[in-house]
Formats: C-alpha cells, structure tokens, sequence
C-alpha cells in the first residue's frame, strides 16, 4: 500500500513537472528610443525589475537615435510578430507609430511610455505629466532669476530639442503658459528648435547669448537641450547672470548643477515609469482593471539635493538588473 501511494506520488509530481515546464513565459518586450541613453537603460532597469516580480520575460529593444522614426516602426512590427504577451513601448512620434500601434493592440495589450500616442487603442500612458513638469521649470527658473536679481523679469529663452515631439512640446507649453500666468515680468524672447544633438543646443545657446545679451535665463526641455545650455554657459562664464534649468538628467548635468553653471534640473523618475508599465501590462494581460494613465512624477533637484537619499535614488537608479 505504501509502496503504491509512493508510486501516485512519483507520477503525480512528475505530471505537474511536465505542466509546469509546458507553460509558456510570459515575454513583455519594452521597445525604448536610444537603448544607449542612461535615461532608456534606468526604465529597462525598472522593466526588468518588475519582470522579476511577476516572472516575465522583457526584453530590452530600441533604436540607436530617437530620431529614427522607421527604425523604431520597424522593431515593433518584428516584436509584434513575435507573438508576446504584451509590449511597452516609448514612442519616437506620437503620430507616426499610431497605425503600427492601432494594429498591434487588436491582438495584443500595448502600454506607452514616456511619450503618449494618437492611438485610442493603448491600454495605459505610464508618463510623466510634461506640462507640469514644464510648469515646475517656470517656477525654478523664475526663482533662481528672482534669487539674483531681486525680482522675476526679465528675458529668457527656451531651447527645444527637436520638433514633432509631443513629450517635449508639453514641456514647452507648460513652461511658457506658467510664465505668462505667474510671472508677467518674465519674457521669453525667442524659441529655437534644435535638431536632436548636444552639439547643435551648445551652438543655439552660443548664438542666443550673443544675441541677447540682457538674457537671464534659459530652459531647456531635455537632457541634449540641457547640457548645451549648460556648456554654453560654462564657456561663455555666464553663470553669475544667465540661469539655467532643463528636464532631465546625467552625470555631466549633475556636474553643471555642482559648478553652479546649471541651477536646477528638472527630474523624472524613468527606473519607476519602466517598472509600473510591466506592471500595467501584466494586469491587462491577466485581465485585471488598469489605470488609462499613470503619472510616475517630477521634481526639481538644484545643488541643495543632490546628496540627499532622494536625490541620489532619482540621479543614480539602480541598473544592475538583468
């Protein structure tokens, strides 16, 4: 009798091997803009970290320049075919992957991150809300200006990093319209549009200090935008009278912020917007309800915060999952 419910044992625990190593993994790629950027690798980060939790699969996929709208389209279309689970994806174009997302998610959850898509068909925004992030680099500049100079006005300027993106163009709204509501004696004289490069936002800033030389302050919407401004600066020593703030950050930004070249960063927190949207996705694959969009966040870090605990877990996330 023992020998017979050992053998039901055997056999019991070796058909619930088998059904275990039949089912399939879940796989949920996430498809970044730059897979090179340390902003892109901090959301792979938060991916994989969710991944481990719920035991999916993800992943790392992405172009090698974010203004590769084709190749971006390109890596989704073969992902999709790949049959996944679901797939996260940070849009180049809110326009240009709308089709290619349209049809994806009629086989196929589809969460976007970082950059929202004309698709209706998304089953969640995991985001930064970049008009209020906009906004809070209104507020910083104008207090760093008002700090030096007794009084918000003055001129300033705003660099953008490249048009067609809508993340970066909320930005822009958000700063601009918080600057006419709340500070009137601040004005922005001139916008200029860049085309993507570090480079290209060194020369703009350059050429916009040259140019207006009563210039108090400039905005830049991205870390490219950023660091040319912050470079500009620091080449031009401009530092005691210009006043720099951008979104985003990196390890050359938070020197510019130490020497005192930049006075603020705006930050996101992209380790959190690649966990949450695995998560998201996870949910909508297992039918759970999900949030359409999920906020993961801004905050300004000036010299102040860097060493702080929040301050280095926003700067310097964790990347070592793998």
């Amino acid at each position: 009798m023992k020998a017979f419910i050992a053998g039901v044992a055997v056999v019991t625990t070796v058909f619930a091997s088998s059904n275990l190593a039949a089912a399939p993994a879940i796989t949920i790629p996430v498809i970044v803009k730059n897979t090179s950027v340390p902003f892109w690798q901090a959301v792979f980060a938060g991916a994989c970290t969710a991944g481990k939790k719920y035991g999916v699969t993800v992943p790392r996929l992405g172009a090698s320049s974010e203004a590769d709208m084709s190749g971006q389209i390109g890596i989704f279309e073969n992902a999709v075919s790949g049959k996944p689970a679901a797939i996260v994806i940070t849009p180049v174009s809110a326009e240009a992957l709308g089709p290619a997302i349209d049809e994806a998610a009629t086989k196929i959850p589809v969460v976007v991150a970082d950059t929202p898509s004309n698709s209706k068909q998304v089953a969640a925004t995991v985001m930064t809300d970049n008009v209020a992030a906009g906004r809070l680099g209104a507020d910083a500049l104008a207090q760093e200006i008002q700090k030096k100079y007794g009084k918000a006005e003055g001129q300033v300027a705003v660099l953008q990093f490249l048009p067609g993106v809508k993340s970066v163009q909320d930005r822009v709204d958000g700063f601009k319209d918080q600057m006419a509501k709340k500070y009137p004696g601040i004005k922005v004289v001139t916008t200029r549009i860049g085309d993507g490069s570090v480079t290209g936002a060194l020369n703009t800033t350059l050429d916009v200090l040259s140019t207006f030389p009563q210039l108090r302050g400039i905005f830049g919407d991205t870390f490219y935008s950023g660091l040319g401004v912050g470079q500009g600066i620091a080449e031009t020593k401009a530092k005691d009278r210009v006043m720099g703030v951008t979104v985003d950050s990196t390890d050359e930004l938070i020197k510019l912020v130490r020497s005192g070249d930049m006075k603020a960063l705006i930050v996101q927190d992209p380790f959190q917007m690649g966990y949450l949207s695995i998560e998201a996705a996870v949910k909508k694959v297992k039918g759970e309800k999900v949030n359409t969009f999920i906020d993961t966040g801004a905050h300004v870090i000036r010299t102040t915060d860097l060493d702080t605990p929040e301050g280095k877990r926003l700067l310097n996330p964790d990347l070592s999952c793998r």
